[in-house]
Parts: structure tokens; C-alpha cells; sequence
């Protein structure tokens, strides 16, 4: 991936322009930090895939300006396509290019219903899921409890919180969003990156979910079986779902923290 000064320059102008609109932005799982994180995540990928950094870098920065509006009709992507090309219209872009960032906008939403026509896109579609995933998954979710539930939602059912044996529901329970959403976030990824990272991120979320459960039951709370036969039950949920995905699991039946290498992520300077 090779970034000329005339695109440094030109992230480094728009990454004010969009950090500005975030200044009193309330929804601290999709603020400005967020959209740092997916931006470096997403330039990371587009050097490792050999994507266009310019347009990944932009399209990263613009994916979700549009949650800092409000719009009756469109999705947060539409808006933020809607607002990108706005902001994009005061610069020199090829229309090519500019139509590549804002399909990579539009598309960047699981819940958009659209496949990625691009590399960009897809690059940008799995830095975003990425940064639902590892420990900065686990703090985006934690801050989802302040913004965008219902009184009644609770942060896990009291009689069985890691949904062994019920169906989870990610709208009423917190926790049950691991088991709808973030494990199976992997499969999602379109990318080899992004996939080999994704596996690192999740290996993490099964660790915090077998320490949750160890102090679920150290505690009495909610639990009246023996400890040994919940985290044995739970942790054969968990090889289930690694099973499903041919992913080597060895390491986790003991709780242990194991030592992962880092993925190398090049931060390029904008």
C-alpha cells in the first residue's frame, strides 16, 4: 500500500474536519475513539491486502459520521454517505474514487444487507468489525449499557446467563449480544487479515467469558449447581462453536491466559 504526501495531507485535513463533529457526541461506543481505532485497523489491512490506503483511510474516517445526526429515513450509513460526499466536494477527488469511499460507507453496516463489491469495502467492513471484538469489543459493549437499550434490558439472565439452555436474546440481556453477535463475528470477516485477527480477538472474549463465569459461581450468583459442572458445560459451548469453525481450542479448557504473539499494526501518520 503506498500513500503519497498529497493523500497525508488530505487524511490529516479530514481527520479535523470529522473529529470536530464528534466533540459532543454522547455515544461513547461509536465516538471519535472508535473511529481512530478502525481507521489505524483499517490501514493495517489495507497494507497487508494491498488495498488503496486513500481510499480506506477516508472512508474509515467517514463511516459513521452520519450517528452524529439524526434522519427519520436513513440508516447511520446512508447518512454518513450522504454526509462524505458533502464534505469530499470540496476536494479534488477523481469521481472513481470518490465513489469507491462511499460505497465502502455504505456497505461498511452488517446490518445493510449489502455485500462489499470492493477490496476497500471489505477491508473497511472488517476493521470495523474488529473493533467489536478483543478487549476493545469487551469496552465498546460494556458502554452499550448506557446508550441505546430499554429500562428493562439487564445485563444477563439471572438463572442462566451464558444461554446454555435457552435461546439468547441480545436485545433483553447484555451479555447474550457475545453469543448473537461477537463470536460469530469471524465469519463475517472477508479478508485473510482481517480473519487471522479476528481469531486473536475472539480467543479473547472466550477467556473473559470463562473468568466471568468462574466468578459467577465463586459468588453464588445466580448459580446453584457446582462450579465444576458450569464451567465444564460452558467451556463445551465454547469448543462447540470453535469446532464449527476448524479453530484450534486446546488452549483454553485450562482458563489459562495463554501467551499470543501481537499482530504487528503499523499506525501510518495522517
Amino acid at each position: 500500500m503506498n500513500i503519497t504526501e498529497h493523500a497525508i495531507h488530505l487524511l490529516a485535513e479530514v481527520t479535523t474536519k470529522v473529529q470536530a463533529s464528534y466533540h459532543d457526541f454522547a455515544d461513547l461506543a461509536h465516538g471519535w475513539e472508535h473511529v481512530q481505532r478502525v481507521y489505524y485497523l483499517a490501514l493495517h489491512l489495507a497494507e497487508q491486502e494491498q488495498a488503496d490506503g486513500l481510499i480506506v483511510g477516508l472512508a474509515a474516517l467517514l463511516h459513521d459520521l452520519g450517528r452524529t445526526t439524526r434522519g427519520p429515513t436513513r440508516s447511520h450509513a446512508e447518512r454518513s454517505a450522504k454526509l462524505a460526499k458533502h464534505l469530499l466536494a470540496a476536494y479534488d477527488l477523481p469521481h472513481q474514487t470518490q465513489q469507491a469511499i462511499l460505497h465502502a460507507i455504505l456497505v461498511h453496516s452488517y446490518r445493510h444487507g449489502v455485500e462489499p463489491a470492493t477490496l476497500e469495502a471489505r477491508v473497511l467492513s472488517d476493521a470495523d468489525r474488529l473493533d467489536s471484538l478483543g478487549a476493545s469489543g469487551v469496552m465498546r459493549w460494556a458502554m452499550t449499557t448506557k446508550h441505546g437499550h430499554w429500562p428493562e434490558t439487564r445485563t444477563y439472565h439471572p438463572d442462566d446467563p451464558f444461554a446454555l439452555w435457552r435461546e439468547p436474546d441480545g436485545q433483553r440481556y447484555l451479555l447474550d449480544r457475545f453469543f448473537t453477535k461477537l463470536l460469530n463475528l469471524q465469519e463475517a470477516m472477508t479478508t485473510t487479515t482481517g480473519r487471522a485477527m479476528a481469531a486473536r480477538r475472539i480467543a479473547f472474549l472466550h477467556l473473559y467469558l470463562q473468568e466471568l463465569q468462574y466468578e459467577l459461581a465463586e459468588g453464588g450468583s445466580g448459580y446453584d449447581m457446582a462450579e465444576e459442572f458450569t464451567s465444564r458445560t460452558l467451556w463445551e459451548k465454547l469448543r462447540e462453536a470453535e469446532q464449527q469453525k476448524e479453530q484450534p481450542v486446546e488452549d483454553f479448557q485450562s482458563g489459562r491466559v495463554v501467551a499470543m504473539p501481537p499482530l504487528s499494526e503499523e499506525q501510518h501518520s495522517a
